[in-house]
Order: structure tokens, then C-alpha cells, then sequence
């Protein structure tokens, strides 16, 4: 059998090839951060890592993750249920209901477990989930996991919320799911007008802050600060994987009931092994860092402004934005490859995106701004996108 399914696979990936859509990784040999050194040797200013605080590499988590090794062991070999839970894991989840401004949490080993296990013990064929049609994959896919009834609206259009909320009344309990930012694109849903809809049709919220927490709102504490949303948002789920500290990990927090019939239920909690201690001991003190200064939030926004401003002016077409991401669209999936190709021979990090990541004709270079740059990193930057964009017919 695998003979005929090996042409197959063959012919598909020859495809994916000829479409100017296959995918290559390229290896970094350092640790990641604003400054990458890359396999060859050469180095490189890496502009497409969801490293928005610029805390992959802080000396004070990997001690701190060290200390948590040296304390707690490696890995803890076991499911929360069984004997996988020390006293830690209940501590981060506590610090990451503070920082919400919710009940609880519960861990899981990434978001896109926390948004696949979300849905599911939740909800019934009785029920709705009304989902954004930009929403990540990891929250389709829990929506497909779950056999409530799905509706689905343009993305943060409200109109088209309200009618798909009007369509689902007849279900016992609807709950509207979104992305805090929508990752490709770079804006945020308008999370006011969505509780506003939610509590005329009478319905549960649901945001995934994955992209938002540490970013956006006055203090970087997510689009409940960003609107004025807390108390009003039912779940939240996010990871600790790009701004609080870019290691893995997710969580899901919210209101108290609901997370505990998730740690009754949900089934990535139950059938995981465990955040291992190190991850733990290092997400502690990443929340302690938050806590003494907002100096990292601060600087992360001034690049944002600075580094949109600057490829504007340039004649690139960026789509609006109010968080970490920029997207430099280019519209032509191998151009965005030749692009990037080019991007890198200047030394600057960054990754073409085209379908199926994004929909057909709207490939583009997704601009992730870190903490970690210096004015010295985005004038670099800026310069070699300037260059290439001449040289590829993109500006004049």
C-alpha cells in the first residue's frame, strides 16, 4: 500500500513546491533574541519571533528556570491527576488568574491544547459557539472537536456577529470565541462591542490573548485592560510561549466553575504530562518581573510606532495594527519568499507568509517588534526592506 501512497504524498508536495508554497526551516545555533547567529555562522537581526518583551533569553528566567531544576527535577513524568501537580503549578496558575483578574487556571502544555480542550466539556449539540473567521487554528479545531452547532462571522465585523448571535437563539447557551489579536493581520478584536453583543443576546465570551497578553492595553495586560472588558469576559486563553518568555506552556483562565469542570474534563489536561518544573519555576518569575516595571510593555510599544511610521512613509502597504505585529503586504505568495530570500542576505530575519496561512492573494512579511531592539536594530531593518523593496518593484 505505502508505494501508492508515497506518489501520492510525492505529487503533493511537487505541488506545494511548483506553487511557490513550500516551506523550509532555517536553523538558529545561538540562543533566540534580537540578534540570532544562524548555522552558517552568519549573523542576523531576527524580526519574525513572537518574542514581544524580548524575554526569550533574559538571564533572569533561565536562573530562575535553573533554580526550579535544581529544586523540583527535570520533568514530572505524570498527568496533573495522578501525581504530576506540585505546589508551583498551582502557584503559576494563581499568578496568571491575578493578571487576568480571574477566578483560577489551568495549565496546559500549549495553547493550542488549551483552545482544543476549551470547547468540548463545555458544550453540547444542544449549544452554539460563534467563532471569528480570522480565529487561529487551534481554536477551530477545538470548535470541530466539540458538536455544539458553529456559526461563524467576518472577522471583528459586528453586524455580522449580531446576526449570526440572532441565528443561534434558539440554542440553550451560546458563546462567542475570538482572538485577542489576530495574528496574521496584526489588529484587535473590539472586545467592548463584543461583550456588548454578548450580553443583549446572551452570550458567553471567549478570547484567546496568545497575541495580546503582555502587548496591548495601557500596562500590556491584554485586550480586557485594552477595553475596559474585565468582569465581562468569561474565558481567556493564552500561552506562555511568546510575550511571557517564549518557552511553551498554555493556560485557560476565567470564571471558577468553568475551570474546574475543565480540570474535570478537558482532555488535553487530563491525558498530558505536566508542565516539567523548569517552566513553571521560570513562567513565576517572569510575572514577578511584570509586576516591578511596565519598562519592557513601554519600549516594545515606542518600536511599534517607530518602525510603522518609518515603512509607511516608505510606501509599504502595512495593515492597521495596535499590537506587536506588522504586516508588510505583498500579495504574491513567491514574491513574499523572494522577498524574505533577499531580507536575509541583509541580514535581517523574517518570514514570508502565503497560503494556506493566509487566505490566497494576500501573502505578505509578518513584522514581529520585540522589546529587544534597539533603535539601532529598526533603522537597520527598515533600511534593508527600503533596499529590497526597490530592488523587487514593491515601492518606488
Amino acid at each position: 500500500m505505502y508505494g501508492k501512497f508515497q506518489k501520492y504524498l510525492q505529487d503533493t508536495l511537487a505541488e506545494i513546491e511548483e506553487a511557490g508554497l513550500y516551506k523550509r526551516e532555517r536553523n538558529i545555533v545561538s540562543a533566540q533574541g534580537a540578534e540570532i547567529t544562524l548555522q552558517d555562522g552568519s549573523k542576523a537581526l531576527n524580526f519574525c519571533a513572537n518574542n514581544y518583551l524580548g524575554l526569550a533569553d533574559s538571564p533572569r528566567l533561565i536562573e530562575a528556570a535553573k533554580k526550579a531544576m535544581d529544586e523540583r527535577g527535570y520533568g514530572m513524568s505524570s498527568v496533573r491527576f495522578i501525581c504530576g501537580t506540585q505546589d508551583r503549578h498551582r502557584e503559576l496558575e494563581k499568578a496568571i488568574a491575578k493578571y487576568f483578574h480571574t477566578d483560577d487556571a489551568i495549565l496546559y502544555a500549549a495553547c493550542f491544547d488549551a483552545n482544543g480542550g476549551v470547547f468540548e466539556p463545555l458544550l453540547t449539540a444542544e449549544d452554539a459557539i460563534i467563532s471569528d473567521s480570522l480565529n487561529h487554528a487551534s481554536i477551530i479545531d477545538g470548535v470541530r472537536l466539540c458538536k455544539a452547532q458553529r456559526f461563524r462571522y467576518a472577522n471583528a465585523d459586528m453586524a455580522d456577529l449580531e446576526a449570526k448571535l440572532q441565528e443561534a437563539q434558539s440554542c440553550r447557551f451560546r458563546i462567542i470565541a475570538t482572538d485577542g489579536v489576530f495574528s496574521m493581520d496584526g489588529n484587535v478584536a473590539p472586545m467592548d462591542k463584543i461583550c456588548d453583543l454578548a450580553e443583549k443576546y446572551d452570550a458567553l465570551v471567549m478570547v484567546d490573548e496568545s497575541h495580546s497578553a503582555g502587548v496591548v492595553g495601557k500596562t500590556g495586560h491584554g485586550v480586557a485592560e485594552q477595553f475596559n472588558c474585565y468582569g465581562r469576559i468569561d474565558i481567556f486563553t493564552g500561552t506562555l510561549g511568546k510575550a511571557f518568555g517564549g518557552a511553551v506552556g498554555g493556560f485557560t483562565t476565567g470564571r471558577q466553575e468553568i475551570i474546574d469542570l475543565l480540570r474535570q474534563r478537558s482532555r488535553p489536561y487530563l491525558f498530558s504530562n505536566s508542565l516539567p518544573p523548569m517552566i513553571v519555576g521560570a513562567g513565576l518569575e517572569m510575572f514577578k518581573m511584570l509586576e516591578e516595571s511596565n519598562e519592557l510593555h513601554d519600549r516594545q510599544q515606542e518600536n511599534v510606532v517607530y518602525f510603522r511610521e518609518k515603512m509607511m512613509a516608505a510606501g509599504f502597504d502595512i495593515k492597521p495594527t495596535q499590537s506587536a505585529i506588522c504586516a508588510v503586504m505583498l500579495y504574491d505568495a513567491p514574491l513574499s519568499q523572494k522577498f524574505a530570500a533577499a531580507m536575509a542576505k541583509e541580514g535581517i530575519f523574517v518570514t514570508g507568509f502565503y497560503y494556506p496561512v493566509v487566505p490566497k492573494g494576500q501573502a505578505r512579511i509578518r513584522v514581529q517588534l520585540s522589546a529587544a531592539h534597539r533603535k539601532e536594530h529598526l533603522d537597520k531593518a527598515i533600511a534593508a526592506f527600503i533596499k529590497v523593496g526597490k530592488e523587487l518593484g514593491v515601492i518606488k
